[in-house]
C-alpha cells in the first residue's frame, strides 16, 4: 500500500505539475485528517510521511501554553508546568509529540484521499498562481466577466479571479458575462472561496490611478493628486498639485483636447471630473474645490473645522449643486465642513453672532453695551480671548487704559472659572446609562450635559439637528448616537 501512495503521489505530481513535496504534505493532511475521526474532541494530529520509502507514522500532540492563560483546549494544550514535568527545558510554543497507531491507507479509501490531496493541490495552485499574481505589483485588476455570484461579479484574469461586490460597481452600470473589466485591487482575503481579489470601481483611488496611468508626468513625479472625491458615475473631484513650476497640472490632466480626462471618463460611464489646484490655504483650496462657483468671501472657524462661503444669487445653485452634489464633494475633497448662503444670510448670522457676544460680554463681564462693542469691534467673541490674549494686544485698543484692560481680563478669568464649575456640576448630574453608552467620550458628555442633556432618555429624544449644534458632529456619526441611545426602546420587541 505504501508502494501504491508513493505512485499515486507521482502521478498526481506530473499530473497537475506540481512539486512531490507539495503533493506529500497534502498526503499527510489527509492521513491526519482521518486519523482525528477516531478521537473524540478537537484533537492534534500530525503525520509524516518518509519522502523514500512511503511509510508514515502518526504523532498526536500538544501545544504548550503560558500557565496563566489556562486551556482554551485540553484535548490540544498543556499547560507549561505539567509539560516541563514530562520535558523540563520544552518552551511556550512548542509542541509534546506522542506517537500513536497510524490509520491504514485503505481505512481512507483511494478515491476519498485521492480528492482530499487534489483539493490541497488546488489550494496549492491558487496560492501560488495568486503570488505570482500578486508579485506584479499591479494595482488595477483586469479581466473578463465571467459570472454573477449572489449580487457580486467574478472576474478573471487569466487563472485568477477577483470579486466585484455590488456595493462597488458603478451605480446604472450593467455589466455582462464576457465584458472587458479594470476595476482597483482593495485587499486580498485568501479566506474567500473561489476569488479572493477584493475590486471597487466605485473607489476614490480608482480614479487615482486611471490618472497615473493616463498622465506620465505623475509616475514621473512632476505632477500629484493629492485628494479625491467620487460621487461614482456621475461627478467627481481631484486635487492636483504641481512639483514643477513650468508644469500647469490641470492642463496636463486635460490633455490635448482633452484626451486624458475623457479616456477616464470614458472608462467610468460618463463620470465628470473636476480638476482643481490643491492648496496649503484651507480657504484658497475650498474656493477652488467649489468651482465653477465664484466666491464673495469666506470665514474660517478653526474649532469646528468648517468654512462659511458666500456666494451671490447668481453662483448659490452652481455652489450647491445638483442635490447639494457639488458642496458635498468639495467638502469630501478638502476634508471641511462647508455652509454655503448667500450674502443676505451671511449678514444675519454675523449679526446673530455679534449680539450673541454683546450680550455674553455684557452678562459675563458686567459691562455697558459700549464697552461689549469695542471688544467685538476689535475682533474679540470670546470670554477665553479676553482672558488669555496677550496683555499687549489689549493695552493697544485706544479706548482702553491698563486698569480697564486688567479688571476686563480679571472678570473674564473669574467668570471662565464659574462657568467650568458650573459645567462641572452638570456633568456629575449625568445619569450612569448615558455615560455608558457606546462612543460617548468626556468631551462629548460635557457638550451634552451644557445642552442640558443627562439621560439616555434626553439624548434619544433629540433630532439629527439638535444633536449637531450641540456636539459639532457630522450628521453621520450624529445619527449613529441618537440610533443607539433608542436602541432600549425597541430591545423589549424583539
Amino acid at each position: 500500500m505504501n508502494r501504491e501512495l508513493l505512485m499515486l503521489v507521482e502521478a498526481i505530481s506530473r499530473e497537475k505539475n506540481v512539486e512531490r513535496d507539495v503533493v506529500l504534505g497534502a498526503v499527510e493532511s489527509a492521513l491526519a485528517q482521518a486519523t482525528k475521526k477516531l478521537y473524540q474532541g478537537e484533537v492534534d494530529i500530525r503525520v509524516s510521511v518518509d519522502r523514500d520509502s512511503g511509510n508514515y507514522e502518526t504523532f498526536r500532540r500538544w501545544l504548550v501554553v503560558p500557565d496563566d492563560a489556562g486551556l482554551q483546549n485540553p484535548e490540544a494544550e498543556e499547560l507549561l508546568m505539567d509539560a516541563r514535568d514530562r520535558i523540563p527545558d520544552i518552551e511556550v510554543g512548542e509542541y509534546i509529540e506522542e506517537g500513536v497507531e497510524s490509520v491504514p491507507i485503505g481505512r481512507i479509501g483511494a478515491m476519498a484521499a485521492k480528492q482530499v490531496i487534489l483539493q490541497k493541490i488546488r489550494d496549492a495552485e491558487r496560492e501560488m498562481l495568486l503570488n505570482d499574481f500578486m508579485s506584479r505589483g499591479e494595482k488595477i485588476f483586469t479581466g473578463t466577466v465571467k459570472r454573477m455570484d449572489k449580487g457580486d461579479i467574478i472576474v478573471e484574469s487569466g487563472r485568477v479571479e477577483g470579486r466585484l461586490r455590488r456595493s462597488e460597481m458603478i451605480p446604472k452600470e450593467n455589466l455582462r458575462s464576457g465584458d472587458r473589466v479594470r476595476a482597483m485591487i482593495m485587499e486580498v482575503d485568501l479566506t474567500l472561496r473561489g476569488a479572493p481579489i477584493i475590486l471597487s470601481r466605485s473607489a476614490p483611488e480608482f480614479m487615482i490611478e486611471l490618472f497615473r496611468q493616463e498622465v506620465p508626468e505623475i509616475e514621473q513625479g512632476l505632477l500629484e493628486i493629492k485628494t479625491c472625491a467620487r460621487d461614482p458615475g456621475s461627478r467627481a473631484k481631484i486635487a492636483v498639485l504641481s512639483h514643477d513650476k513650468r508644469v500647469d497640472p490641470i492642463g496636463t490632466c486635460v490633455g490635448v483636447r482633452g484626451t486624458r480626462v475623457n479616456a477616464v471618463t470614458n472608462e467610468l460611464a460618463g463620470e465628470r471630473v473636476d480638476i482643481v489646484l490643491w492648496s496649503e490655504d484651507p480657504a484658497q483650496f475650498v474656493i477652488g474645490a467649489l468651482a465653477p462657483a465664484n466666491v464673495s468671501s469666506i470665514v474660517v472657524d478653526e474649532e469646528k473645522h468648517a468654512m462659511d462661503v458666500v456666494v451671490d444669487e447668481e453662483n448659490l445653485a452652481i455652489a450647491i449643486g445638483r442635490g447639494g452634489q457639488n458642496v458635498r464633494l468639495a467638502s469630501d475633497l478638502t476634508g471641511w465642513k462647508i455652509n454655503i448662503m448667500d450674502a443676505a444670510e451671511s449678514a444675519q448670522k454675523q449679526a446673530n453672532e455679534t449680539d450673541t457676544a454683546r450680550k455674553l460680554f455684557m452678562e459675563k463681564l458686567d459691562v455697558d453695551e459700549e464697552i461689549a462693542e469695542i471688544l467685538i469691534s476689535e475682533g474679540f467673541n470670546s470670554l477665553e480671548e479676553v482672558a488669555y490674549v496677550p496683555l499687549q494686544e489689549m493695552l493697544e485698543i485706544e479706548s482702553f487704559d491698563e486698569d480697564t484692560v486688567n479688571e476686563l481680563r480679571a472678570r473674564a478669568k473669574d467668570a471662565l472659572l464659574t462657568m467650568e464649575i458650573a459645567r462641572e456640576e452638570s456633568v456629575e448630574e449625568v445619569s450612569q446609562d448615558l455615560r455608558d453608552l457606546d462612543g460617548l467620550t468626556p468631551e462629548l458628555i460635557a457638550k451634552l450635559a451644557d445642552g442640558g442633556v443627562h439621560t439616555r432618555d434626553d439624548l434619544a429624544d433629540l433630532g439629527l439637528d439638535e444633536l449637531t449644534d450641540l456636539t459639532g458632529q457630522s450628521e453621520e456619526d450624529a445619527k449613529a448616537l441618537i440610533m443607539k441611545a433608542r436602541e432600549h426602546w425597541f430591545a423589549g420587541q424583539e
